[in-house]
């Protein structure tokens, strides 16, 4: 089977050096084994996501030395989520006769009461408040505010083996809870459409920060109610500034238009990251296509990673 792997940020702004990292580390993996390479824009939220910021993240990923085979401004409207709604409403409308959907219309200060159940990192789980309304108590409900759409989770506990931070296990009702695919104002969350376009697409493995590790397990629950193979996940450690911070696209000091005036070439960016990464042992210079023939998961940390000191200077 060929490995399929794919590159996919959110244009809300100019990519940073994580950004940037995940995307190296992304292509290196699926480069090394001969594989596909994709590029889709998660621009779900079309307002915040302008196609022009979309064009500059292309612009960045070849400049850095990062091709792809399908997808991207070339591959047109399919590659973009804000033009794959009427894919997801089949989807929707799969998991919805199977019995797995129901309204909810709390508001987002009684989600975050204090109330509520909150995992150890401080994310609430959600309470069920609306999971057993009658349709009476629906339509009543519905008259006031259109609901979010929540997935009904079993008590069961998934468990996979990550490729970078190893077994991971969560209880979907304990450690999650029901979770919104849909939100209140008709756009698709995140969790519905990343498992619909990887398994449509057929993505095999998925590189991305460890900050996400904890939204594999409800992935893996509808990956199974719709029919898709589950893809190998790789969670790689996050950059992180000097003070601990990770980074955001708040950090514009470091996004790929400053540094790419600052550095003025390629491989000395990757040298950088190749060092950082445990890739190679100095921070010489290099173009990323050089990593490719000893690229392993087996050097990568499963730590965060500090930003290089060289970055900074």
């Amino acid at each position: 089977m060929t490995v399929c792997g794919r590159f996919a940020p959110t244009p809300s702004g100019r990519i940073h050096l994580g950004n940037i990292l995940c995307a190296m580390l992304s292509w290196l993996s699926v480069r090394s084994k001969n594989g596909r390479y994709l590029l889709r824009i998660e621009d779900l939220d079309a307002m915040r996501c302008p196609r022009s910021l979309a064009d500059l993240i292309e612009d960045d990923l070849k400049w850095f030395g990062i091709d792809w085979d399908d997808g991207g401004s070339a591959g047109g409207d399919p590659w973009y989520q804000s033009c794959r709604t009427a894919i997801y409403d089949r989807y929707f409308d799969v998991l919805k006769d199977k019995g797995l959907l129901y309204p909810c219309f709390c508001s987002r200060a009684e989600l975050h009461t204090a109330q509520a159940p909150h995992r150890s990192d401080g994310t609430y789980i959600y309470a069920g408040t609306c999971r057993n309304l009658t349709p009476e108590q629906i339509a009543e409900k519905s008259k006031r505010r259109p609901p979010a759409w929540r997935v009904r989770v079993p008590e069961r506990e998934m468990s996979f083996t990550d490729g970078c931070q190893g077994v991971y296990t969560e209880n979907l009702a304990h450690d999650c809870g029901d979770f919104i695919i849909r939100r209140s104002d008709g756009v698709y969350g995140y969790q519905l459409a990343v498992v619909v376009d990887d398994g449509l697409m057929g993505v095999t493995e998925v590189v991305r920060g460890s900050d996400l590790l904890n939204s594999t397990p409800r992935q893996m629950y509808l990956y199974e109610q719709l029919g898709f193979a589950i893809p190998q996940f790789y969670h790689m450690p996050l950059l992180t500034a000097p003070d601990g911070r990770r980074l955001s696209k708040r950090d514009g000091d470091l996004d790929l238009g400053v540094l790419r005036e600052k550095f003025g070439r390629p491989e000395l960016i990757v040298g950088m990251l190749a060092k950082a990464a445990g890739l190679r042992p100095t921070a010489q210079p290099v173009q990323l296509s050089d990593l490719v023939a000893d690229f392993s998961w087996d050097k990568i940390p499963k730590q965060d990673i500090a930003l290089p000191e060289e970055i900074l200077q």
